[in-house]
């Protein structure tokens, strides 16, 4: 299957080459023709298996095609996303695939001025990016008109949901023209998903490009349990033990954000911070200075789980467990993208398990354990099952006296506190980093 056998013309298929975008993926290989059709379709894709090109390609030679000249603060297609990162990620997509057309492009989100927005959309759109509130706010205005619109693309419209967005949603629907060709792509078909695509869109096209909750294949997942206080020591000793290069790294709270930062940037590893307190053009500096290589290490919190497009991203450091475990999903997602391989690690104290059973429940697998010499942890973390159940915490192995006296004092005794049950890594094979892993105790 080739690009050219779904319906692409020449001006796309040459951009594709200069991308080196051999072979469609299976998303694209479903949703290109049917929206070069014209058809409505509604999509459940995971982040990572190439839906942005999925409908920016067909949508491009569509508009393309002809049609009257856009008119003053008109546009001819709108692209709904969720976040500012996301709007921005799939802005650049569009100019880079449409590089070769004679369509004009552009992003309108929040945290930025309004006033710029509103000057760039007097000249006319063809492809307007935005998140719900910003156009809205536009339209309240009189800065932008619907009258034109012939298609409308919901991207991760699942999280736009999660974010609180459904009476926004009704907002832009109510103000949109009726007769438009409508995609909606959403990592899951919910009931609320499903009760969108019922009301608004006509006769879709059901497209479902990968399994539910999966991860994409060529990501490895594993875990190594710490105490809590011992993190940054441990992800320190990891960076500079492992030679890890590029890494996106998720925490869970702002403030937990720029004290990693802190501590990298006094230890001399470039590193800078997307959360929601940082301005949107801090936020956008930081990321094209990772994307360019210019710095090592971008912590974030789950604002950048989704929508952000790094190219060759080796690794994913999942410093504290997310709160809501499909967000696990969508951290990770940011490598192993497009048929890649990656590493996603994670960080795990005692009290995470819980948030580490649901993980392993929605993924329905056992992510490996790796404990790191010298950072075994006092609080051990007890083993889960893909059921989501705990279960029974390994016995200490018995002590000596003198070691016993020792940990009375406030010396760990030599236990095993993160254990692997049967089936997994076998004592003595090689761990990630050219380790071997510790030799399970005694069955008792």
């Amino acid at each position: 299957m080739s690009f050219a056998s779904l319906g692409l013309g020449a001006p796309l298929l040459d951009t594709l080459a200069t991308l080196a975008y051999l072979k469609p993926t299976p998303v694209q290989t479903a949703a290109i023709p049917a929206v070069l059709a014209g058809r409505d379709l509604m999509a459940a894709a995971q982040t990572g298996t190439g839906k942005t090109a999925a409908f920016a390609l067909p949508l491009l030679q569509r508009l393309a095609a002809g049609g009257p000249p856009v008119a003053a603060n008109s546009l001819r297609a709108l692209v709904l996303t969720p976040t500012r990162e996301l709007a921005e990620q799939v802005h650049e997509s569009l100019r880079a695939y449409g590089r070769n057309l004679p369509l004009r492009t552009y992003a309108v989100y929040g945290g930025v001025s309004i006033n710029p927005q509103m000057m760039a959309l007097r000249k006319g759109i063809d492809v307007v990016v935005a998140t719900p509130g910003r156009l809205l706010d536009l339209f309240r205005q009189n800065a932008i008109k619907f009258g034109q619109l012939q298609v409308l693309v919901l991207d991760e419209a699942d999280r736009m949901l999660d974010l609180g967005f459904s009476r926004e949603l009704d907002a832009v629907f109510a103000a949109l023209p009726k007769r438009r060709q409508t995609l909606l792509f959403s990592a899951t078909f919910s009931d609320a998903i499903r009760g969108i695509a019922k009301a608004r869109l006509d006769n879709p096209v059901s497209v479902e490009a990968s399994p539910r909750n999966s991860a994409a294949q060529g990501v490895r997942q594993w875990a190594i349990p710490v105490d809590k206080k011992r993190k940054p020591e441990l992800f320190c000793h990891l960076l500079r033990e492992r030679r890890w290069g590029q890494a996106l790294v998720f925490v869970k709270t702002r403030k937990g954000v720029d004290e990693l930062v802190a501590i990298l940037l006094t230890k001399g590893v470039s590193a800078d911070a997307i959360h929601g307190d940082k301005p949107q053009p801090a936020r956008l500096r930081a990321l094209e200075r990772f994307k360019a290589g210019e710095m090592q290490i971008l912590v974030a919190t789950d604002v950048a789980a989704r929508g952000l497009d790094i190219d060759d991203l080796p690794l994913v450091v999942n410093f504290d467990l997310p709160i809501v475990a499909e967000d696990y999903i969508h951290r990770i997602g940011r490598t192993g993208r497009a048929g890649a391989s990656g590493e996603a690690v994670s960080l795990v104290c005692a009290d995470e398990v819980g948030l580490l059973a649901a993980i392993e429940t929605l993924t329905r697998q056992i992510l490996e354990r790796s404990e790191e010499p010298g950072f075994e942890p006092d609080h051990r973390v007890p083993l889960t099952n893909a059921s989501g159940q705990l279960l029974k915490k390994p016995k200490k192995p018995k002590q000596p006296k003198a070691a016993a006296k020792r940990s009375a004092k406030g010396v760990p005794g030599n236990w095993v506190g993160f254990d692997a049950p049967a089936g997994r890594a076998r004592p003595g094979t090689a761990e990630p980093g050219g380790r071997k892993t510790a030799a399970k105790p005694r069955s008792r």
